[in-house]
């Protein structure tokens, strides 16, 4: 029992550094390679915070413990709005900007409606389904470009800049190594959380929904509070959003396409799922006149994802 929590930290701490080195390296070779900017900060630095979903996703969906693949999308949407949004919102007064608010937050929505649907209605995340989560998904990351291309740089996020020590070979053992790092850690994860649901005796997707997908959320839980801390408070809830977004169509929708077999959907996900919906309608209704987030709110937010942790517990 100690020794598989020892190593699902160790496979948390695989993750995070693993991804954070991954995409220092391929942004810099990117870089050097004269890739603009923009195109970079779409793809590779903003795919960053969800390579840990991503990762134990897949992982999960090989090894037929499909509870925690779909249980840590749905779990890490639900504890990044009501969660890590509750935290920041706690530190700081968030701002959302206008496009967050009325095109990118009901875009969750509308996809969490679409995972709902394909997942209830064939009782499975099949390759069709991958390929329309990956449709839309590729659907924002063009209006992200339309976005970034009038003026917006806040809708990409920052890219690791060149330094004076950066030559090619360096760069890509880092990206090698961190690849590595990311592949062994999901794997580890899955493992070591199969076998303390095992232990528990409870289902993978208590475990996906509760364990892991806070652990893999830790990225954003770090991005946004710091966010929050130095006062980039829209950046705090763009973060977040964007993550929920990311989670959905092109982790899950990844997940699906290279999964040998189609990823099963339990109905129990319906629930977690309105849940993860539930939480994003909380989140606009606690914005006020100014599109800031009422620190209460945020308060209620942190306090009903504590209830939701008792309620699945």
């Amino acid at each position: 029992m100690l020794l598989d929590i020892v190593l699902l930290i160790v496979g948390f701490i695989l993750l995070m550094k693993g991804a954070d080195e991954f995409v220092e390296g391929a942004s810099k070779i990117a870089s050097l390679l004269h890739i603009p900017q923009i195109v970079i900060g779409l793809t590779i630095v903003a795919f960053g915070t969800s390579a840990p979903e991503a990762a134990v996703s897949i992982a999960s969906s090989f090894k037929g413990t499909a509870g925690i693949a779909i249980g840590n999308i749905i779990g890490s949407n639900i504890a990044n709005v009501l969660l890590i949004l509750g935290v920041s919102g706690m530190i700081s007064a968030l701002a959302v900007k206008k496009n967050t608010y009325f095109i990118e937050t009901p875009f969750v929505i509308f996809i969490s409606i679409v995972l709902l649907l394909i997942g209830y209605s064939g009782g499975s995340i099949s390759r069709f389904d991958g390929i329309i989560l990956w449709g839309l998904f590729l659907l924002f990351l063009g209006y992200l470009y339309y976005l970034t291309k009038h003026g917006d740089e806040n809708a990409i996020d920052d890219v690791p800049e060149l330094e004076e020590g950066d030559r090619m070979w360096k760069l890509l053992l880092i990206v090698v190594l961190g690849m590595i790092c990311v592949v062994v850690g999901s794997q580890v994860t899955v493992d070591a959380a199969s076998r303390i649901a095992q232990l528990f005796g409870v289902s993978d997707r208590i475990i996906g929904l509760t364990i892991v997908s806070i652990g893999t959320s830790l990225p954003e839980l770090v991005t946004s509070v710091n966010a929050s801390i130095k006062g980039k408070n829209d950046i705090a809830i763009g973060n977040i959003i964007g993550s929920n977004i990311f989670n959905i169509l092109f982790v899950l929708g990844t997940a699906a396409l290279v999964s040998p077999n189609a990823i099963p959907f339990a109905s129990h996900f319906v629930i977690d799922g309105l849940i993860s919906i539930g939480a994003v309608i909380m989140f606009m209704i606690f914005i006020d006149k100014e599109k800031r987030l009422r620190k209460y709110g945020a308060f209620v937010m942190l306090l009903s994802y504590v209830g939701y942790l008792i309620y699945i517990l």
